[in-house]
């Protein structure tokens, strides 16, 4: 669960690995000293200081973007054609530019696929079928180890993004992976200038307009209110127009009633391990596709 793991494990792995590496390093030099062998020593120090580097880039998961080829369960279509249809729906379905029979060949527990125009967040998304409600938080698209993790949702949502509130989580991972470029949200020109956020179901193109994005504290969302009730709803969706955070960007042109719809993606913080940033939009078209 995103409220348990956060981000500070990775950074604390990652300094596990420096001040070793210091250690040994800063020990090395006395010795060096004492023997006076000062061409050893220097060249132990161009090594020692490579291999730092190198350890701190494998901490981080490298510092390129995630290399996963998908290509084998998207469709050579455009996507920014859908895009464009999903935002100005007709009556004639449209191409569904993920080939949901082999993304389920590959996985059955990949259901959907989500994407933010300009930025790397271009992923499938899995719910776990197993006991694990968090399996995919450390399990990449396959089911196998990796710390990245996979795009998923938990069990508390179906896999129809027909709840009132849908929440999806995903690391915020040091090499702009994953769920990194939310923060990307925080900037007021790129939120104004980025609304979209593109959920591909099969047959469905789903299209959510962002309106909010903000840091939030580590509850469990869907625990913690009961969307059923209207009352609780319409209070819950006043507070997502209104954070109480000082780095929030709110769409003002938006209004949320009981009828809405919205996503919530959640990943962690630079920060702090308490707090969460979300990125929130409510549906505007429910695109059918052939």
């Amino acid at each position: 669960m995103l409220s348990v793991y956060s981000l500070r494990f990775q950074i604390d792995i990652q300094m596990i690995f420096i001040y070793t590496y210091y250690i040994y390093y800063f020990k090395l030099v006395i010795f060096m000293f004492k023997y006076k062998n000062r061409i050893i020593m220097v060249i132990v120090s161009v090594l020692l200081c490579t291999i730092i580097a190198s350890s701190i880039a494998g901490c981080s998961c490298s510092g390129e973007m995630d290399p996963t080829d998908y290509s084998m369960v998207t469709n050579p279509i455009s996507t920014q054609n859908t895009e464009e249809d999903a935002t100005n729906p007709t009556e004639e379905l449209v191409d569904n530019p993920i080939n949901f029979d082999e993304l389920y060949k590959l996985n059955p527990d990949l259901y959907a696929w989500i994407r933010i125009p300009n930025t790397a967040i271009d992923y499938p998304v899995a719910q776990s079928s197993n006991s694990d409600d968090n399996y995919y938080l450390h399990h990449n698209y396959l089911g196998n180890y990796e710390f990245a993790g996979t795009i998923y949702s938990q069990r508390h949502n179906s896999k129809y993004f027909v709840e009132r509130v849908t929440v999806l989580y995903g690391h915020n991972m040091l090499n702009g992976s994953m769920f990194a470029d939310l923060h990307k949200f925080s900037d007021e020109e790129f939120f104004e200038e980025n609304e979209y956020i593109y959920i591909y179901t099969k047959g469905h193109i789903l299209t959510y307009r962002i309106f909010a994005a903000y840091e939030y504290d580590d509850r469990h969302i869907m625990n913690s209110f009961d969307f059923s009730d209207d009352e609780v709803y319409e209070t819950y969706l006043n507070d997502c127009l209104h954070p109480h955070s000082t780095n929030s960007v709110v769409r003002d042109d938006v209004e949320l009633t009981v009828d809405s719809r919205i996503i919530t993606l959640s990943t962690c913080t630079n920060y702090n391990s308490s707090l969460r940033y979300l990125v929130q939009g409510v549906l505007i078209n429910d695109q059918l596709t052939k």
